[in-house]
């Protein structure tokens, strides 16, 4: 036998199957080409030296993990989908007098010539295509275009480890497919798991049950620390849900729908009904996960976009104040020369200010039981955590231009909580008496915290009545009237003038922040666009695959119907009904899961600052009626593939 004869069955092989090979040999090169440009982006040091470099590395970073990650297992899952088509002919090859090992060597031939080139292909299109997306990402952070073209040889030797793994378990995986399967198994490969399944009425009930337990936290969680505690579960157990109901919910549905006489006995209705239920166990797992990953399209493109266009209001909610100044650990007299600091500079430098407010305050971290509050010392992270804020009432009453007096357990106060007691309120052994609940916060007091945790303003005579040792700081905030040139130029003159007067303080400014902002917001977002192709893309495929796949299974079926007397009409007509019927059906599950995700994930945004919903809400709008568009056209496309097969 010759030594080339094994490398050109291999060559045939691909050649003949190119309807499956050529999609995910692309899907390969894409793969490794997103994972080379996401290393080399998370190791360029062109993104160093600057504010908030390292956060946008970090983000960066966790993105090549996720790359990383899903390529292996989207490329096995593909990959099972190439050795099911195969397996026939693989059994043919046994029943003609190739053994075992022979077929093994055309498969590591097929391995070698699909693996290379992928590799090859997916690190010139990765290098080529990296400086492009290096230019990307500083387009969205607003830096400046730097030239020069850049090869990461780091981030070619983890490409090439990382795929030549996932390729060569593939390939081990394949043959142990084949070693343990009896020649008949494998002529009749394609034909397993086509019984009609059983209702599995304990899967469906888990499933009912893990969506709805999934869907009820999505809505009725209320503070945005325990949306985010709660987030990841609540993902878990709609993925549970959706992998039972499209499983075993299906199949239960679909007997309903066949006990129904006046839906079942119409001619396309029991064709669709019939060969969905005929084969639904391997269907439902595909549409499950077209499902999810459309979700996770969604999700990540709609958040990201959200965050990256609401920048603006993300930091006027941040900054309602452009300058910000706080001092801990300082006394009456250094608090009077922030002050003093702040009005001389403003007037060396010509740079105006106005709006101007200062205030002390006392902050607590404190657990709720039984209507009372505890102190707590410690970082406490639970969802419970409620932050008691103590002012003096003379400042309440200098900013508000009022005259109200209290007795020293007398108490004005501010909370956003509904419900709370307006008539008392304890901490710790320490009783206050509500003389006045405001149905409004102080405008010049307004906190960013107060929508993403408990609080409770309190107005007292003395901020350190409860005699325990707080967060106690004293506060200056005011708009400097200028460019973000002139707030950081006067920035720089405070910071200056308060290290010579040894006295510590922590100025903030919207100018000096807005860098940090672009490059956190927008490095989520460029990983957002990225994530969201390669999901997409993992979308597409599995469409297409599934088409493939459901094609190859119904010729056969399709020709015993016209031969039994079905008109080509008819049959088109059928296979036009179930293939809409199967194919959107994800889609509409994956509106319904955004759908109940929406009030969660906006309080999840307002952790990081964006309290804009319509501005969300208008941003998955449009992320749902453009991904509908790439969705439809993508299964009308690969919809002509199955017709040419069936037919």
């Amino acid at each position: 036998m010759s030594r080339l004869f094994y490398p050109r069955l291999a060559a045939i092989n691909i050649k003949n199957n190119s309807k499956t090979y050529f999609p995910f040999i692309i899907t390969c090169i894409c793969t490794i080409a997103m994972f080379y440009i996401m290393h080399a982006l998370s190791i360029n040091k062109g993104l160093e030296g600057t504010g908030g470099s390292e956060s946008l590395k970090t983000i960066l970073r966790l993105g090549t993990i996720v790359i990383g990650v899903f390529s292996a297992i989207f490329l096995f899952y593909t990959n099972s989908f190439l050795i099911k088509r195969r397996k026939k002919e693989i059994g043919l090859y046994n029943v003609l007098g190739l053994e075992k090992k022979h077929i093994a060597k055309v498969l590591f031939f097929e391995f070698i010539f699909t693996s290379v080139f992928s590799l090859a292909v997916g690190l010139i299109c990765g290098i080529i295509l990296n400086k492009l997306m290096f230019l990307l990402l500083l387009k969205i952070l607003n830096f400046k275009v730097s030239f020069g073209f850049y090869v990461s040889l780091p981030s070619i030797i983890k490409t090439l480890i990382l795929f030549i793994g996932i390729f060569f378990a593939a390939l081990l995986s394949n043959l142990v497919q084949i070693r343990m399967l009896k020649p008949i198994e494998l002529l009749k490969g394609t034909q397993h798991g086509e019984k009609e399944p059983k209702t599995k009425w304990i899967m469906t009930i888990i499933g009912v049950i893990a969506l709805g337990t999934g869907y009820g936290i999505a809505l009725k969680v209320q503070s945005p620390l325990s949306a985010l505690s709660l987030f990841f579960f609540a993902v878990i157990l709609v993925m549970i849900g959706t992998y039972a109901l499209f499983t075993a919910g299906s199949i239960a549905v679909l007997k309903a729908l066949r006990k129904n006489k006046r839906f079942y006995y119409k001619t396309s209705n029991f064709i669709s009904v019939s060969g969905m239920m005929y084969r639904m166990k391997q269907n439902a797992v595909g549409l499950a996960n077209i499902c999810i990953l459309s979700t996770a399209v969604l999700v990540m493109l709609s958040t990201t976009v959200a965050l990256y266009v609401g920048m603006e209001d993300v930091i006027k909610t941040r900054f309602p104040r452009n300058l910000v100044m706080s001092a801990s650990q300082i006394t009456n007299s250094q608090a009077q020369k922030l002050d003093e600091i702040l009005e001389v500079e403003a007037k060396n430098t010509n740079i105006g200010i106005k709006d101007k407010l200062s205030y002390w305050d006392n902050s607590y971290a404190a657990i709720k039981k039984d209507d009372k509050f505890q102190l707590s010392n410690e970082k406490d992270h639970s969802s419970n955590v409620s932050v008691l804020t103590l002012i003096p009432i003379s400042d309440y009453n200098r900013l508000e231009g009022k005259n109200i007096t209290l007795a020293d357990d007398e108490a004005v106060i501010f909370s956003k909580v509904k419900n709370y007691d307006k008539n008392n309120i304890t901490i710790e052994d320490k009783t206050f008496k509500i003389k006045q609940a405001l149905d409004k916060p102080v405008s010049a007091l307004e906190n960013d915290m107060e929508d993403i945790v408990d609080t409770y303003v309190l107005f007292v005579n003395d901020i350190d009545v409860l005699g325990k040792e707080g967060h106690k700081e004293y506060s200056i905030g005011t708009n400097v009237q200028g460019t973000d040139k002139d707030i950081l130029f006067l920035s720089n003159k405070l910071n200056d003038k308060f290290k010579k007067n040894n006295i510590k303080v922590n100025i903030d400014s919207s100018a000096g922040s807005k860098e940090d902002f672009f490059m956190v917001y927008g490095g989520l977002f460029f990983l957002g666009i990225f994530l969201g192709a390669l999901f997409l893309m993992a979308t597409v495929l599995i469409i297409y695959y599934k088409q493939i796949s459901e094609g190859y299974d119904d010729k056969e079926r399709f020709e015993i119907m016209q031969k039994v007397g079905m008109s080509k009409h008819e049959i088109k007509k059928t296979i036009r009904s179930q293939v809409l019927m199967v194919f959107f059906l994800p889609l509409a599950a994956t509106v319904i899961h955004i759908a109940f995700a929406f009030p969660m994930i906006t309080k999840l945004l307002a952790v990081l600052n964006l309290k804009n919903v319509s501005l969300f809400m208008l941003s998955t709008l449009m992320t749902i009626l453009v991904f509908a568009v790439i969705y439809a056209i993508v299964f009308s496309l690969t919809a002509r593939v199955y017709y040419k097969i069936v037919e």
